[in-house]
Protein backbone atom coordinates (compact mmCIF):
# COMPACT_ATOMS: atom_id res chain seq x y z
CA UNK A 1 0.00 0.00 0.00
CA UNK A 2 2.62 2.35 0.84
CA UNK A 3 4.95 1.32 -2.02
CA UNK A 4 1.87 2.12 -4.58
CA UNK A 5 1.38 5.45 -3.38
CA UNK A 6 4.95 6.43 -2.70
CA UNK A 7 5.49 5.19 -6.46
CA UNK A 8 1.99 7.11 -8.45
CA UNK A 9 2.21 10.19 -5.39
CA UNK A 10 5.33 11.25 -4.56
CA UNK A 11 4.79 14.42 -3.36
CA UNK A 12 2.96 12.95 -0.52
CA UNK A 13 6.19 11.74 0.92
CA UNK A 14 7.87 15.32 0.48
CA UNK A 15 8.94 16.36 4.17
CA UNK A 16 8.96 19.78 3.59
CA UNK A 17 5.19 20.05 2.31
CA UNK A 18 3.72 18.36 5.02
CA UNK A 19 0.70 20.88 5.53
CA UNK A 20 -0.30 20.05 1.66
CA UNK A 21 0.22 16.25 2.56
CA UNK A 22 -2.17 16.39 5.26
CA UNK A 23 -4.55 18.11 3.11
CA UNK A 24 -4.70 16.13 -0.21
CA UNK A 25 -4.97 12.85 2.12
CA UNK A 26 -8.24 14.44 4.03
CA UNK A 27 -9.19 15.56 0.88
CA UNK A 28 -8.99 12.27 -1.06
CA UNK A 29 -10.82 10.58 1.75
CA UNK A 30 -13.60 13.11 1.71
CA UNK A 31 -13.91 12.33 -2.25
CA UNK A 32 -13.81 8.72 -1.76
CA UNK A 33 -16.44 9.04 0.59
CA UNK A 34 -18.76 11.26 -1.12
CA UNK A 35 -18.35 9.21 -4.31
CA UNK A 36 -19.37 5.70 -2.72
CA UNK A 37 -21.96 6.76 -0.83
CA UNK A 38 -23.61 8.09 -4.08
CA UNK A 39 -22.69 4.99 -5.74
CA UNK A 40 -23.83 2.26 -2.76
CA UNK A 41 -27.41 4.32 -2.92
CA UNK A 42 -28.13 4.23 -6.41
CA UNK A 43 -27.52 0.01 -5.97
CA UNK A 44 -29.54 0.20 -2.90
CA UNK A 45 -32.73 1.55 -4.52
CA UNK A 46 -32.45 -1.16 -7.26
CA UNK A 47 -31.96 -4.17 -5.24
CA UNK A 48 -34.61 -2.96 -2.61
CA UNK A 49 -37.27 -3.37 -5.78
CA UNK A 50 -35.60 -7.22 -6.04
CA UNK A 51 -37.12 -10.42 -3.94
CA UNK A 52 -33.78 -11.13 -2.24
CA UNK A 53 -33.34 -10.75 1.25
CA UNK A 54 -30.03 -10.64 1.38
CA UNK A 55 -28.89 -8.09 -1.38
CA UNK A 56 -30.71 -5.13 0.78
CA UNK A 57 -28.94 -6.27 4.13
CA UNK A 58 -25.60 -6.52 2.35
CA UNK A 59 -26.05 -2.55 1.09
CA UNK A 60 -27.47 -1.76 4.44
CA UNK A 61 -24.98 -3.23 6.69
CA UNK A 62 -22.12 -2.09 4.62
CA UNK A 63 -22.56 1.70 3.87
CA UNK A 64 -22.04 2.93 7.34
CA UNK A 65 -18.82 0.69 7.94
CA UNK A 66 -17.28 1.58 3.98
CA UNK A 67 -17.20 5.15 5.13
CA UNK A 68 -15.38 4.22 8.17
CA UNK A 69 -13.03 2.35 6.45
CA UNK A 70 -11.93 5.02 4.09
CA UNK A 71 -11.02 7.32 7.18
CA UNK A 72 -9.49 4.48 8.66
CA UNK A 73 -7.54 4.08 5.82
CA UNK A 74 -6.59 7.95 5.54
CA UNK A 75 -5.72 7.70 9.22
CA UNK A 76 -3.14 5.46 8.72
CA UNK A 77 -1.68 7.00 5.80
CA UNK A 78 -1.16 10.14 7.53
CA UNK A 79 0.69 8.48 10.70
CA UNK A 80 3.06 6.79 7.83
CA UNK A 81 3.72 9.94 6.22
CA UNK A 82 4.74 11.58 9.26
CA UNK A 83 6.52 8.89 10.31
CA UNK A 84 4.90 6.89 13.26
CA UNK A 85 5.03 2.87 13.18
CA UNK A 86 1.98 2.62 14.41
CA UNK A 87 0.10 3.72 11.18
CA UNK A 88 -0.06 0.09 9.74
CA UNK A 89 -1.34 -1.86 13.05
CA UNK A 90 -4.20 1.44 13.56
CA UNK A 91 -5.09 0.05 9.53
CA UNK A 92 -4.89 -3.62 11.05
CA UNK A 93 -6.96 -3.09 14.04
CA UNK A 94 -9.65 -0.92 12.04
CA UNK A 95 -10.30 -3.21 9.13
CA UNK A 96 -11.04 -5.50 11.73
CA UNK A 97 -13.49 -3.50 14.05
CA UNK A 98 -15.46 -2.14 10.46
CA UNK A 99 -15.35 -6.36 9.44
CA UNK A 100 -16.94 -7.26 12.57
CA UNK A 101 -19.14 -3.87 12.67
CA UNK A 102 -20.13 -5.03 9.22
CA UNK A 103 -21.02 -8.74 9.89
CA UNK A 104 -23.41 -7.25 12.80
CA UNK A 105 -25.48 -5.18 10.86
CA UNK A 106 -25.67 -8.03 8.23
CA UNK A 107 -26.93 -10.29 10.68
CA UNK A 108 -29.61 -7.90 12.89
CA UNK A 109 -30.70 -6.57 8.65
CA UNK A 110 -31.50 -10.74 7.82
CA UNK A 111 -33.07 -10.89 10.98
CA UNK A 112 -35.61 -8.03 9.93
CA UNK A 113 -35.90 -8.74 7.15
CA UNK A 114 -36.90 -12.33 7.15
CA UNK A 115 -39.16 -11.74 10.00
CA UNK A 116 -40.79 -8.95 7.82
CA UNK A 117 -41.18 -11.13 4.87
CA UNK A 118 -42.89 -14.19 6.43
CA UNK A 119 -45.58 -11.74 8.57
CA UNK A 120 -46.00 -10.42 4.76
CA UNK A 121 -46.55 -13.97 3.45
CA UNK A 122 -48.77 -14.54 6.36
CA UNK A 123 -46.86 -16.99 8.35
CA UNK A 124 -46.30 -17.40 11.97
CA UNK A 125 -42.71 -16.45 12.89
CA UNK A 126 -41.07 -17.04 15.98
CA UNK A 127 -39.52 -14.36 16.94
CA UNK A 128 -37.58 -15.34 20.33
CA UNK A 129 -35.88 -18.44 18.27
CA UNK A 130 -34.60 -15.76 15.52
CA UNK A 131 -33.64 -13.05 18.51
CA UNK A 132 -31.66 -16.55 20.27
CA UNK A 133 -29.99 -17.27 16.66
CA UNK A 134 -28.61 -13.29 15.82
CA UNK A 135 -27.73 -13.21 19.28
CA UNK A 136 -25.54 -16.00 19.51
CA UNK A 137 -23.84 -15.28 15.46
CA UNK A 138 -23.17 -11.83 17.02
CA UNK A 139 -21.58 -12.58 19.89
CA UNK A 140 -19.38 -15.18 18.20
CA UNK A 141 -18.52 -12.63 15.68
CA UNK A 142 -17.46 -10.09 18.76
CA UNK A 143 -15.32 -12.61 20.57
CA UNK A 144 -14.21 -13.87 17.18
CA UNK A 145 -12.85 -9.92 16.49
CA UNK A 146 -11.39 -9.36 20.05
CA UNK A 147 -9.13 -12.21 19.23
CA UNK A 148 -7.99 -11.85 15.54
CA UNK A 149 -7.17 -7.70 17.34
CA UNK A 150 -5.57 -8.84 20.05
CA UNK A 151 -3.34 -11.33 17.97
CA UNK A 152 -2.40 -8.32 15.31
CA UNK A 153 -1.34 -6.06 18.22
CA UNK A 154 0.94 -8.62 18.75
CA UNK A 155 -0.62 -10.42 22.13
CA UNK A 156 -0.34 -13.70 22.39
CA UNK A 157 -3.67 -15.65 21.71
CA UNK A 158 -2.68 -18.80 23.58
CA UNK A 159 -1.12 -17.36 26.72
CA UNK A 160 -4.69 -15.14 26.71
CA UNK A 161 -6.93 -18.36 26.29
CA UNK A 162 -4.72 -20.43 29.06
CA UNK A 163 -4.89 -17.39 31.44
CA UNK A 164 -8.46 -17.68 30.73
CA UNK A 165 -9.54 -21.20 31.88
CA UNK A 166 -7.34 -20.63 34.83
CA UNK A 167 -8.90 -17.48 35.82
CA UNK A 168 -12.45 -18.17 34.39
CA UNK A 169 -13.10 -19.71 38.04
CA UNK A 170 -12.15 -16.26 40.08
CA UNK A 171 -14.51 -14.30 37.20
CA UNK A 172 -17.28 -17.04 37.90
CA UNK A 173 -17.58 -16.53 41.32
CA UNK A 174 -16.85 -12.92 40.71
CA UNK A 175 -19.71 -12.60 38.24
CA UNK A 176 -22.23 -15.20 39.38
CA UNK A 177 -24.88 -13.37 39.13
CA UNK A 178 -24.50 -12.40 35.31
CA UNK A 179 -24.03 -15.71 35.09
CA UNK A 180 -27.27 -17.00 36.79
CA UNK A 181 -29.13 -14.92 34.65
CA UNK A 182 -26.79 -15.63 31.58
CA UNK A 183 -28.19 -19.43 32.19
CA UNK A 184 -31.43 -18.61 32.95
CA UNK A 185 -31.65 -16.72 29.49
CA UNK A 186 -30.68 -20.00 27.70
CA UNK A 187 -33.13 -21.97 29.86
CA UNK A 188 -36.03 -19.68 28.92
CA UNK A 189 -35.01 -20.20 25.11
CA UNK A 190 -34.67 -24.02 25.48
CA UNK A 191 -37.84 -24.52 27.45
CA UNK A 192 -40.17 -21.61 25.89
CA UNK A 193 -42.39 -20.73 28.74
CA UNK A 194 -42.69 -17.95 26.70
CA UNK A 195 -42.22 -16.07 23.89
CA UNK A 196 -41.85 -12.22 22.63
CA UNK A 197 -45.19 -11.11 22.16
CA UNK A 198 -46.73 -13.28 24.93
CA UNK A 199 -48.88 -12.17 27.84
CA UNK A 200 -47.38 -13.09 30.87
CA UNK A 201 -47.81 -12.69 34.73
CA UNK A 202 -46.98 -14.00 37.90
CA UNK A 203 -48.94 -15.17 40.92
CA UNK A 204 -45.49 -15.05 43.06
CA UNK A 205 -44.85 -11.79 42.13
CA UNK A 206 -46.28 -8.50 40.99
CA UNK A 207 -45.04 -9.19 37.40
CA UNK A 208 -48.11 -8.81 34.17
CA UNK A 209 -47.36 -7.23 30.92
CA UNK A 210 -46.61 -8.87 27.09
CA UNK A 211 -42.79 -9.72 26.58
CA UNK A 212 -40.93 -7.20 24.15
CA UNK A 213 -37.57 -8.75 24.13
CA UNK A 214 -35.68 -11.88 25.93
CA UNK A 215 -31.77 -11.23 26.51
CA UNK A 216 -28.86 -13.11 27.88
CA UNK A 217 -29.64 -10.98 31.27
CA UNK A 218 -32.58 -9.25 31.53
CA UNK A 219 -36.19 -9.77 29.72
CA UNK A 220 -38.28 -6.62 28.59
CA UNK A 221 -42.24 -6.84 29.62
CA UNK A 222 -43.95 -3.96 29.05
CA UNK A 223 -46.91 -3.79 31.66
CA UNK A 224 -50.28 -2.66 30.69
CA UNK A 225 -50.19 0.63 31.79
CA UNK A 226 -47.45 1.00 28.94
CA UNK A 227 -43.82 1.03 31.50
CA UNK A 228 -40.97 -1.15 30.88
CA UNK A 229 -40.52 -4.21 33.83
CA UNK A 230 -36.63 -5.12 33.20
CA UNK A 231 -36.63 -8.62 34.90
CA UNK A 232 -33.79 -10.71 35.60
CA UNK A 233 -33.71 -13.64 33.97
CA UNK A 234 -32.64 -16.00 36.63
CA UNK A 235 -35.85 -15.15 38.43
CA UNK A 236 -37.52 -16.59 36.37
CA UNK A 237 -36.19 -19.75 37.69
CA UNK A 238 -37.32 -19.08 40.87
CA UNK A 239 -41.21 -18.33 40.59
CA UNK A 240 -43.98 -19.32 38.55
CA UNK A 241 -44.93 -17.67 35.16
CA UNK A 242 -48.60 -18.28 33.80
CA UNK A 243 -48.98 -17.45 30.25
CA UNK A 244 -52.23 -16.45 29.18
CA UNK A 245 -51.24 -15.96 25.83
CA UNK A 246 -51.29 -19.63 25.20
CA UNK A 247 -54.87 -20.33 26.38
CA UNK A 248 -57.13 -23.10 24.20
CA UNK A 249 -60.05 -20.97 25.67
CA UNK A 250 -61.76 -18.65 27.77
CA UNK A 251 -64.10 -19.12 30.64
CA UNK A 252 -66.83 -17.73 31.45
CA UNK A 253 -68.49 -18.46 34.97
CA UNK A 254 -71.41 -16.41 35.71
CA UNK A 255 -74.01 -16.30 38.55
CA UNK A 256 -77.34 -15.28 37.90
CA UNK A 257 -80.52 -14.96 40.61
CA UNK A 258 -84.35 -14.51 40.02
CA UNK A 259 -86.70 -13.98 42.63
CA UNK A 260 -88.10 -16.15 44.84
CA UNK A 261 -91.72 -15.66 43.29
CA UNK A 262 -90.69 -16.78 39.95
CA UNK A 263 -89.42 -20.54 41.64
CA UNK A 264 -92.02 -22.16 38.91
CA UNK A 265 -90.12 -20.80 35.89
CA UNK A 266 -86.96 -21.66 36.90
CA UNK A 267 -86.49 -24.59 34.83
CA UNK A 268 -87.86 -23.87 32.00
CA UNK A 269 -85.81 -20.70 32.18
CA UNK A 270 -82.66 -23.05 33.02
CA UNK A 271 -83.64 -25.02 29.90
CA UNK A 272 -83.68 -22.01 27.15
CA UNK A 273 -80.16 -20.74 28.77
CA UNK A 274 -78.76 -24.15 27.83
CA UNK A 275 -80.14 -24.53 24.80
CA UNK A 276 -78.96 -21.09 24.18
CA UNK A 277 -75.67 -22.16 24.83
CA UNK A 278 -75.56 -25.06 23.58
CA UNK A 279 -76.58 -23.28 19.92
CA UNK A 280 -74.39 -19.79 20.58
CA UNK A 281 -71.60 -20.03 17.83
CA UNK A 282 -68.77 -18.02 19.48
CA UNK A 283 -69.63 -20.79 22.42
CA UNK A 284 -67.71 -24.53 22.58
CA UNK A 285 -69.89 -26.83 23.07
CA UNK A 286 -67.55 -29.52 22.83
CA UNK A 287 -66.12 -28.39 26.40
CA UNK A 288 -67.51 -28.40 29.46
CA UNK A 289 -71.02 -26.86 29.87
CA UNK A 290 -73.27 -26.78 33.21
CA UNK A 291 -76.04 -24.59 33.47
CA UNK A 292 -77.62 -25.66 36.92
CA UNK A 293 -79.68 -24.18 40.10
CA UNK A 294 -77.26 -23.81 42.45
CA UNK A 295 -78.70 -21.76 45.90
CA UNK A 296 -81.54 -20.37 48.24
CA UNK A 297 -80.10 -17.38 48.28
CA UNK A 298 -80.68 -14.45 50.95
CA UNK A 299 -83.01 -12.56 47.84
CA UNK A 300 -82.76 -14.54 44.80
CA UNK A 301 -82.94 -18.35 43.59
CA UNK A 302 -79.14 -18.77 42.16
CA UNK A 303 -78.06 -20.37 39.00
CA UNK A 304 -74.50 -20.67 37.25
CA UNK A 305 -73.65 -21.07 33.81
CA UNK A 306 -70.31 -22.46 33.38
CA UNK A 307 -69.00 -22.52 29.82
CA UNK A 308 -66.03 -21.83 27.67
CA UNK A 309 -65.80 -19.15 24.33
CA UNK A 310 -63.83 -20.14 21.21
CA UNK A 311 -61.56 -17.39 21.31
CA UNK A 312 -58.87 -16.24 23.46
CA UNK A 313 -58.69 -12.71 22.49
CA UNK A 314 -59.62 -10.67 25.57
CA UNK A 315 -61.36 -7.68 23.26
CA UNK A 316 -63.69 -10.31 21.76
CA UNK A 317 -64.46 -12.78 24.43
CA UNK A 318 -65.69 -9.66 26.46
CA UNK A 319 -68.03 -8.95 23.63
CA UNK A 320 -69.02 -12.84 23.49
CA UNK A 321 -69.38 -12.47 27.07
CA UNK A 322 -71.91 -9.30 27.12
CA UNK A 323 -73.85 -11.16 24.55
CA UNK A 324 -74.39 -13.79 26.62
CA UNK A 325 -75.86 -12.42 29.40
CA UNK A 326 -77.93 -10.03 27.23
CA UNK A 327 -79.58 -13.33 26.01
CA UNK A 328 -80.02 -14.76 29.48
CA UNK A 329 -81.93 -11.46 30.68
CA UNK A 330 -84.43 -11.63 27.06
CA UNK A 331 -84.83 -15.69 28.50
CA UNK A 332 -85.70 -14.49 31.82
CA UNK A 333 -88.07 -11.76 31.11
CA UNK A 334 -89.55 -13.52 28.27
CA UNK A 335 -90.91 -16.06 30.58
CA UNK A 336 -91.91 -13.00 32.70
CA UNK A 337 -89.46 -13.44 35.53
CA UNK A 338 -87.34 -10.82 36.93
CA UNK A 339 -83.92 -10.61 37.95
CA UNK A 340 -83.80 -10.62 41.90
CA UNK A 341 -82.23 -7.91 44.42
CA UNK A 342 -81.94 -7.46 47.57
CA UNK A 343 -85.25 -6.96 49.59
CA UNK A 344 -86.67 -7.41 52.60
CA UNK A 345 -89.92 -8.66 53.64
CA UNK A 346 -91.98 -7.93 56.83
CA UNK A 347 -94.82 -10.35 58.23
CA UNK A 348 -97.56 -9.17 60.92
CA UNK A 349 -99.43 -11.18 62.40
CA UNK A 350 -103.12 -9.97 62.95
CA UNK A 351 -103.40 -10.26 67.19
CA UNK A 352 -100.08 -8.23 67.21
CA UNK A 353 -102.44 -5.11 65.04
CA UNK A 354 -103.30 -2.63 67.47
CA UNK A 355 -106.90 -1.89 68.42
CA UNK A 356 -107.96 1.20 66.79
CA UNK A 357 -110.79 2.87 68.63
CA UNK A 358 -114.01 4.18 67.20
CA UNK A 359 -114.19 7.89 66.22
CA UNK A 360 -117.10 9.99 67.92
CA UNK A 361 -119.54 11.31 66.11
Amino acid sequence: MIEYMEKYLPFLYDTDTWVLQVFVIVFLALLLDYIQKKILRRIQKRLEKTPNLWDDAFIHAVIKPLSILIWVFGLSVAMEISGSSHGLKIFEVGVIIVVSWTFIRLISFVEANVIQQQEIKGKKVDKTTADAISQLLRISVIITSILVGLQSLGFNISAILAFGGIGGIAVGFAAKDLLANFFGGLMIYMDRPFSVGDWIRSPDRNIEGTVEKIGWRLTLIRTFDKRPLYIPNSMFASISVENPSRMTHRRINETIGVRYYDSKLLPVIISDVKEMLLNHPEIDATQTLMVNFNEFSASSLDFFIYTFTKTTNWIKFHEVKQDVLFKITEIVEKHGAEMAFPTSTIHIENDALPEIAPREK
